[in-house]
């Protein structure tokens, strides 16, 4: 799933926070980082969140409740 235009990241991680499966964020190389994880959290925001808005992300979730959860996310924002 693409997501987009990303403004407020701390609400982003806290969606994905309440994921129950796996999100792994797909990298440009095709790299899949977990974003559960609280490093790869820093690690792939420092790169894409330097001017303040995330443009567009590759994600991939596992669980469909999952994938809604980030559905209303991108709805809301």
């Amino acid at each position: 799933m693409k997501v987009q235009n990303i403004t407020d990241i701390d609400k982003f991680f806290k969606v994905i926070d309440q994921c129950k499966g796996k999100v792994e964020l797909v990298t440009g190389e095709g790299d899949r980082l977990n974003l559960k994880s609280k490093l790869s959290q820093y690690v792939s925001m420092a790169k894409l969140f330097s001017d303040g808005t995330i443009n567009e992300l590759e994600l991939i979730a596992y669980e469909p409740e999952d994938i809604t959860k980030l559905v209303h996310f991108m709805m809301e924002s």
